[in-house]
């Protein structure tokens, strides 16, 4: 394992943070080397990620020292030190940036239009060097941007770290969840082994969701491009990038930690990252979902304030018209029911009891598209 520093640095005097990564593997020299990046909390009070990545950094040491590593393998334990240092009277505020106001999973620097420009006469008929071609272009791009503040330079340098990977992944979570996923729509059937492995109860699927998230960034490169370029020249999918939302902000403890870092060693193998022991690859679990369009689910906002008591847990079924939670105004006593305008699998819902108007309350993953625009939480 090697370890690399990455400076960010800040915009009082006399005061720095690091990002450190760890490398696992040996970082190719041909272009054709893979690589697989993942990150851990990215959203610094989301937890559940961090801790998987320590029993993943355990597991790595000892497949390295063992020789079965197949490709370089990048692990991010802390992604986001900015907002892991950010506390308001006593309380973790690690979602956004308190200079800002930014969430720290968006505003990435889409790098999709100056690509197109860029590789409008460099592109030929061989796939892997398109490939390549691509990602030195991107990796390029990455490098002459000039990052402003503190937050820039954390979003440029995890990019840096994952521009050229094969696979990317954002360990995540909610805030009362079951395990859900997203990723791209050209995805959906890359993806399902890795739900089925992590018991993935949704898996979300958008070409463009809004806001420049982190893993979107990394993809959305590959699917566009291939479109645009289509058919003179082939581009293929080569960075599978997915967001893994890893239950709720308190599903913190070693067994599922574990449980979460077996799965995501046993997709590295299922992927050709990391080779089989003696004893082979073991058979995908069943699937506990199917892909569904992020357009499709329903985000159950507050009509008005009031103390929440939800009827339906994280991972009931819904049915359109179902009674997900009732919302009482503590003060004129008026108690309203939530209902589901849509079908499908209540994939997470709010941790606090007393809600303003407007808040959104639970989320339902429903089959069918109807949504548009920005499709993410705030």
């Amino acid at each position: 394992m090697r370890i690399e520093y990455h400076s960010l640095p800040s915009p009082s005097s006399n005061s720095e943070k690091q990002l450190q990564s760890l490398h696992f593997g040996h970082a190719g020299i041909a272009p054709q080397t893979r690589k697989v990046y993942i990150q851990a909390s990215l959203h610094a009070d989301e937890i559940p990620g961090m801790l998987v990545a320590q029993h993943l950094r355990q597991r790595l040491e000892l497949l390295e020292a063992e020789g079965r590593l197949s490709s370089e393998i990048v692990l991010v334990p802390v992604a986001n030190p900015v907002g892991l240092a950010q506390v308001i009277q006593g309380t973790p505020f690690g979602r956004f940036d308190l200079s800002s106001g930014i969430n720290f999973n968006r505003g990435y620097r889409n790098l999709v239009p100056q690509l197109k420009t860029i590789l409008a006469d460099k592109l030929g008929s061989d796939s892997a060097d398109n490939v390549n071609t691509i990602r030195s272009a991107a990796r390029q791009l990455l490098m002459d941007w000039q990052p402003v503040s503190e937050t820039e330079t954390l979003k440029k340098t995890l990019l840096m770290l994952s521009i050229d990977a094969d696979i990317v992944l954002d360990l995540h979570c909610d805030n009362e969840s079951v395990l859900h996923l997203y990723t791209g729509t050209p995805l959906a059937e890359a993806a399902m082994p890795l739900s089925r492995l992590l018991g993935a109860q949704a898996l979300l699927l958008a070409t463009e969701s809004g806001d420049d998230p982190f893993d979107e960034t990394c993809g959305r490169i590959w699917w566009e491009l291939a479109e645009h370029f289509a058919p003179d020249y082939p581009v293929p999918l080569a960075c599978m990038p997915v967001t893994v939302e890893l239950r709720g902000q308190v599903d913190v403890s070693h067994a599922l930690a574990k449980q979460d870092a077996e799965a995501l060693i046993a997709f590295l193998v299922h992927t050709g990252h990391i080779e089989k022991d003696a004893q082979g690859e073991k058979n995908l679990p069943p699937a506990l979902c199917k892909p569904t369009p992020l357009e499709g689910v329903e985000p159950l906002v507050a009509a008005h304030a009031g103390i929440v008591v939800f009827s339906k847990l994280p991972g009931d079924a819904v049915k359109q018209g179902d009674s997900i939670a009732e919302l009482i105004d503590p003060v004129s006593g008026v108690a309203t029911s939530v209902k589901a305008t849509v079908s499908g699998k209540l994939f997470a819902r709010i941790a606090h009891r007393y809600v303003h108007k407007g808040t959104t309350l639970a989320k339902i993953a429903g089959e069918v598209a109807y949504r548009s625009g920005k499709l993410l939480s705030p």
